[in-house]
Parts: C-alpha cells; structure tokens; sequence
C-alpha cells in the first residue's frame, strides 16, 4: 500500500513537472515570438501598472519615462527596496507633481522588498539575498496582479519580475514586462539587461548599438535625458 501510494506521488510529480516545462516553453514561444504586438497598444481603460524602482541614475530616469504616462496607467504601485530612501522620496515627490500639474489622475501606493544585492555584496551571498526577495516578493505579485510592470534595473528587479514571469507559467495572469535599459549602457548591456534580454516581453534600448547587437530589443531613440 505504502509502495503503491509512493507511487502515485512519484506520479503526480513528473505530470505536474511536464506540464510546468510545456508552460514554460509555451510563455517563452509567445516572448520570442517576433510578430505578437506591441507591448503599449492596451486597450483597456486602466492599465494596473506595477514600477520597480532602481536606485541613483536608474531612479532618476525611471522617474522621467512615468511623468510621460498618462490617465490610464492607474493605479501605480511602486517597488522600491527597503534601504532605498531616495527613491521612495522621489517617488511622492513625482506624484505630487501629477496631482499638481496633472490634477491627480491616479492613486499609488509603495511597496517595500528586501534588495537583492547590496553594493560590493559577493556574488555567492548575493544568490541567497536574492532568492529571499523573490520568496518576498512573490505574496506582493499576488496581491496586486498588475498588468504591466516596468523596469530598469538594477538587481531589485529581478525578484518582481521572476514572479511574473512564473505566474505566466502557471497560468494565473498574463502580465507584461517590459525592461528599459538605462542610458549609460551604450554597447553592453547591465547584469539585469542580460538576464531580462530571454524574459521580458519587450526590451528597450536607447542606443543604436545596442540594438543591433540585440536582435531582440527595440529602440525609439533616448527615452531619457
């Protein structure tokens, strides 16, 4: 009896791991696929919008690409790690401009994870770090199930954007991720540019080299100044 139910276990197992590597082929068909339309043409009312906020210059060109968005981009929630003072700043202080200038067209809220890898971390302690964040991350994910989530690095993106693209995999929301790669980089791209390159549905460049190094990305010119 013991043997026969170790079985089904068994089972169980590889059939639900068969059907995780056949989802996972199919979401990853679907991003490569080079004729799916383009990422911002959504044609909903309101776009649920979930921003990763990076740190230094990434928060400082994050902050411009958002001031451009208009009405529909609502609600934003803002990722921001939990040692990333500045940014949460910058964060209030870009949507109370919005509701100056723009006269409060939406609502945010700001939400808090463990940074993946602190600034001169080694990379072996910075797996562990890192796989607490996605762990962290992955309740935030599910409670705010945002449509679209923009990112541009650096490593406190990963974790959001790993939970996304599982949640693709099994199914539960179809959410888009598109990856802005920051300015400075001219002709190579960030640590978070080359893993995100395979997993985000559309990836951004903002130099022409870049672009034809990366058959993958697009480029409309500088998006940031």
């Amino acid at each position: 009896m013991a043997a026969f139910t170790c079985d089904i276990f068994i089972h169980a197992f590889f059939s639900l791991l068969a059907l995780f590597v056949v989802r996972f082929v199919i979401v990853m068909m679907r991003i490569h696929n080079p004729n799916k339309k383009g990422p911002m043409n959504i044609r909903r009312a309101n776009c649920k919008l979930m921003v990763v906020m990076g740190s230094g210059g990434h928060t400082y060109e994050m902050v411009q690409l958002i001031a451009r968005l208009n009405e529909k981009y609502t609600p934003i929630v803002y990722i921001i790690a939990e040692t990333d003072v500045n940014s949460e700043k910058k964060v209030h202080e870009l949507e109370t401009f919005k509701m100056i200038v723009k006269q409060g067209e939406g609502s945010y809220l700001i939400e808090k994870i463990p940074r993946s890898r602190e600034l001169h971390q080694s990379w072996l302690s910075s797996v562990a770090t890192t796989l607490y964040a996605i762990i962290y991350s992955i309740p935030l994910v599910l409670k705010h199930q945002p449509d679209l989530i923009i990112c541009n690095g650096p490593g406190t993106c990963i974790p959001i954007c790993a939970v996304a693209f599982l949640n693709s995999v099994v199914a539960i929301k179809k959410i888009t991720i598109v990856y802005v790669e920051s300015i400075c980089r001219v002709k190579t791209l960030s640590l978070s540019g080359r893993i995100l390159y395979y997993f985000a549905d559309h990836f951004l460049v903002q130099w022409p080299q870049l672009f034809e190094k990366y058959p993958r990305s697009k480029y409309f010119g500088r998006l940031v100044s």
